[in-house]
């Protein structure tokens, strides 16, 4: 009889620690599940840099050039100079 008490005891002591680690833990997971979450930031995607400036010596080649094909006409090339030299 006493052995079965020592058994009996020893099962219950373990059933009880189980059972405290098992409320432990879904305790944990619950505070967890209803904390108000901490401030993120968003995460918003930095913009590109920007383009370098172009060199105006270039951008006066390239007019020159679309000048001389036909495709701006004096008017539009005068313009865009202008624009270039400020």
């Amino acid at each position: 009889m006493a052995r079965t008490a020592v058994v009996a005891g020893t099962a219950t002591a373990v059933s009880n620690r189980v059972s405290r680690r098992q409320a432990s833990r879904w305790a944990e997971q619950d505070a967890a599940a209803y904390q108000e979450p901490a401030y993120q930031d968003p995460g918003y995607a930095q913009p590109p840099p920007a383009a370098p400036a172009a060199d105006p010596v270039d951008q006066l080649k390239q007019l020159g050039e679309l000048h001389a094909q036909g495709v701006l006409t004096d008017e539009e090339f005068a313009a865009q100079k202008a624009k270039l030299l400020g």
